[in-house]
């Protein structure tokens, strides 16, 4: 069973996929395993086969005369050359779900630590560099590791990304607080899977025809069998994984590491996520202009199962522009597309954004922006308070009683 050792002996189970010199790291989110990067896997190494147990085994010493061994060299040039455009992904389990250690201190669950457990994978494989994705409590994972070590990194592709804190929260409605507790009251397999379902894609999605089934039908028998395998995530696991979330913080020096690393960055989102608010992606790709791209899609919260077409061009569109040592002009400035494509366009040139000006600017606004924020909840709360007292002067106020004339 491949595994790497992290920091304080937890250990992390991955496999790989496909091969190349294009390497790709992809970090997964809250109670997910590495199998929910299967599209992704697929659209890009064209295969869903790992192959973690390639170079397990030594082949057997087999004499061979000089002509056998020139052919022999041949072969082994021509599939060399080969795997040299291809892809090589790395996918894993997060500590606290699937195959990797499951921590029993809730403090050993940070985005931090977490980045470091991707970091080590990179070690361990011997990756240099290396394009990284993250979806969900995977982006922020991923946005720390470049935070950490920006020089590891290829490109950075953050899908259905949100902040921590209270930005963690999910639109509070009708709709979110039933899920909510389904989620908690779910303990079986059964439970959880039409639970995942409804928080994962759109109904629209769901109830289109697959043959003579829906789609809800095909994948829920998909999911009840994916969470049977792994299992029902730990209280421990599950604990962590949302402190982790919770406790998640970019500090503007981090952000401004990323965005002035030098490497192209998509923020991809489906429009209709109920879980990661997409108002919160696109501020995030606001922060990280020029390097930054917002790709809106049609889709859910795992737009990459609900739009894998998209998405994987998304990815394909980013590997290639990572190529280039600057980030082109038009990565930010692309306008909209027919495909309902959704690109955020850049103010201002990345080498204005390094002037202490710009981030004078982008200091104000971040302040004016949380003293917004936080203006919005003091009248919210009290409108509440106001509503509240004048409902209790409407019970508390005597009602009149008509006479009755004989």
């Amino acid at each position: 069973m491949p595994l790497c050792e992290s920091s304080n002996g937890v250990k992390i189970y991955y496999r790989r996929y496909g091969h190349g010199s294009t390497k790709v790291l992809l970090i997964i989110g809250l109670a997910g395993t590495h199998d929910s990067w299967g599209p992704q896997v697929k659209g890009l190494t064209g295969s869903i086969e790992a192959n973690d147990d390639d170079d397990l085994e030594a082949p057997p010493c087999v004499h061979t005369n000089q002509e056998e061994k020139s052919k022999l060299d041949r072969t082994r040039d021509e599939e060399e050359e080969e795997q040299e455009d291809g892809i090589e992904i790395c996918c894993f389990d997060n500590r606290g779900m699937g195959r990797s250690s499951v921590p029993t201190n809730k403090s050993d669950y940070t985005t931090t630590k977490m980045a470091g457990d991707a970091l080590a994978i990179l070690d361990h494989l011997g990756w240099k560099k290396a394009h990284v994705f993250g979806h969900s409590m995977g982006s922020m994972i991923a946005c720390k590791l470049a935070a950490i070590a920006p020089e590891r990194l290829c490109s950075l592709a953050l899908l259905n990304a949100t902040g921590g804190g209270f930005e963690c929260f999910p639109k509070l409605d009708r709709q979110m607080m039933s899920l909510a507790y389904r989620f908690l009251r779910a303990k079986t397999p059964e439970q959880r899977a039409h639970v995942d379902l409804d928080t994962h894609y759109t109904k629209e999605y769901l109830d289109e025809y697959v043959g003579s089934s829906t789609r809800r039908k095909i994948l829920y028998q998909e999911y009840v069998k994916g969470i049977s395998s792994t299992g029902m995530q730990s209280n421990y696991g599950f604990e962590g994984q949302v402190n982790a979330c919770w406790t998640h913080k970019m500090t503007p020096k981090e952000l401004d590491t990323v965005r002035l690393a030098g490497f192209p960055i998509s923020v991809i989102h489906g429009r209709y996520d109920v879980i990661a608010q997409l108002s919160h992606a696109k501020r995030l790709a606001e922060k990280l202009h020029p390097a930054a791209r917002m790709v809106e899609l049609h889709g859910a919260h795992l737009v990459s199962h609900e739009r894998p077409d998209e998405v994987n061009q998304a990815l394909k569109d980013l590997i290639e522009a990572s190529k280039s040592k600057e980030i082109a002009d038009d990565w930010s400035y692309m306008p909209e597309s027919e495909s309902g494509w959704l690109i955020l366009r850049a103010p201002m040139s990345l080498s204005k954004l390094r002037s202490d000006g710009a981030n004078t600017l982008l200091t104000i606004y971040s302040f004016l922006g949380k003293l917004q924020l936080s203006f919005i909840y003091i009248i919210g709360l009290l409108v509440m308070g106001f509503d509240h007292i004048k409902s209790i002067f409407c019970i508390m106020k005597p009602v009149r009683v008509a006479t009755i004339e004989s």
